[in-house]
């Protein structure tokens, strides 16, 4: 059956379709960026314009499916359907099919080098664990299943009389994700990553990213990582855990020479195996915090913004204080050493307007900030601290909730 659409000059149809093929459909159609609608009449297309019909495909319990056709096109199909002998449902359920078979799931780009992430703030308790650990797990999920997301390009909008409210976000949709092969790198000596995520710490008479960076490790730095076993994320996700000899990093990077690049030379032999590597740094302005800019940098022929700082900060004042100093520190090593570092954003983290005017007033000044730009404002919400007390990936812990969802907005956002 058909009827006239009221918003363009398509008309509604409505037939059935296999669960499994609808939502075939509803995935490959979200890959690719184009209109289920537009689909289905391509596929439509296609069928006619075959010779005779594709194989049978089972439509056993199908569900109510409407889509909208140019006019004209569904009462064309219904004849060539009679004429083949098969029901609306079957070639209708070969239409979408034969779609999916000329439109395979694309591949992800893989770049030259890995975006490196550094998730930063010498100030501790800001919760750059916790955005370190999301965003990783936001990169891995599965390109070929849907997970909800709430995307907006500006969180905030300027409105008349100087106030800064956060702008209206998009309705929550459902999308493909990202598909990253990601290591995390627990670069924190507290390790909080690494218990975060319910994983042992690596023991302080064995090798440790700390001893690959001071060039005394006796083994494989691709030993020391281990996969989070979470089947939601499909062997993407990989961490690097902490150790506590960590706390004895700057000392041993004080002996080190180019000090700066120890990072970079201790995570050098296994970055072909990631898309995306994002480093939790520590609470720290030292020579660990140096290794860290300078690992962020801009490598020859990267785009700028595809690696880079991320600065975790809270709606509170010391905060501020806290940002100026790392970007100084950015800001010294970029001109020492001439590099070209580039800031991803600024994540307003444990936002709770319910605190009154400090929080409000602090989020308002970090929204006046426009180079780097907030990228995300994350809410105080009990999710994050239930997966952390349970030892669980905070989205496959709860995928649906509103942190869940502003981290994938926030994983596409500096993409």
């Amino acid at each position: 059956m058909s009827s006239p659409a009221t918003s363009s000059d398509r008309e509604k149809v409505v037939s059935k379709l296999p669960g499994w093929l609808r939502q075939d459909l509803k995935i490959r159609t979200a890959q690719h960026g184009i209109d289920i609608q537009r689909a289905v009449e391509q596929g439509i297309s296609a069928w006619t314009a075959l010779a005779s019909s594709p194989a049978t495909i089972d439509t056993a319990g199908s569900d109510p499916f409407a889509t909208f056709l140019p006019p004209g096109q569904w009462e064309d199909f219904k004849k060539i359907c009679t004429d083949r002998k098969v029901s609306l449902i079957q070639g209708l359920a070969q239409s979408v099919q034969l779609w999916l078979n000329s439109n395979p799931a694309p591949e992800i780009q893989r770049s030259a080098h890995p975006r490196r992430r550094i998730v930063c703030n010498q100030k501790g308790g800001v919760g750059k664990t916790a955005i370190a650990a999301g965003l990783g797990q936001a990169l891995a999920e599965d390109s070929n299943s849907l997970h909800p997301v709430r995307i907006s390009k500006h969180f905030a909008a300027h409105r008349e009389g100087g106030d800064t409210e956060l702008a209206d976000p998009l309705s929550v949709e459902e999308l493909p994700g990202l598909g990253e092969k990601t290591l995390l790198v627990d670069f924190d000596p507290q390790r909080h990553l690494t218990k975060q995520l319910g994983q042992q710490e690596l023991p302080i008479d064995g090798d440790s990213l700390t001893k690959h960076m001071a060039s005394e490790a006796k083994g494989h730095i691709q030993d020391l990582i281990v996969p989070i076993a979470d089947n939601r994320f499909g062997g993407r996700l990989d961490l690097l855990p902490g150790c506590q000899d960590g706390f004895l990093l700057d000392v041993s990077l004080s002996k080190v020479r180019a000090r700066e690049a120890a990072l970079e030379r201790a995570l050098a032999p296994i970055e072909g195996n990631y898309d995306s590597i994002i480093v939790d740094c520590p609470p720290s302005l030292g020579l660990s915090m140096d290794a860290a800019i300078y690992y962020g940098r801009r490598r020859d022929g990267e785009q700028p913004g595809a690696s880079g700082a991320l600065i975790i900060v809270q709606a509170e004042d010391s905060s501020a204080d806290a940002y100026d100093l790392l970007t100084a520190q950015i800001e010294d090593l970029r001109d020492d050493l001439h590099l070209e570092v580039d800031y991803l954003g600024i994540v307003v983290n444990l936002y709770d307007p319910r605190r009154g005017y400090i929080a409000t007033s602090s989020l308002q000044a970090w929204m006046d900030i426009k180079d780097p730009r907030v990228v995300a404002v994350v809410g105080d919400l009990t999710e994050q601290r239930k997966a952390v007390r349970l030892k669980r990936p905070l989205l496959s812990y709860a995928p649906s909730s509103e942190q869940a969802v502003t981290m994938r907005a926030l994983a596409r956002e500096i993409s």
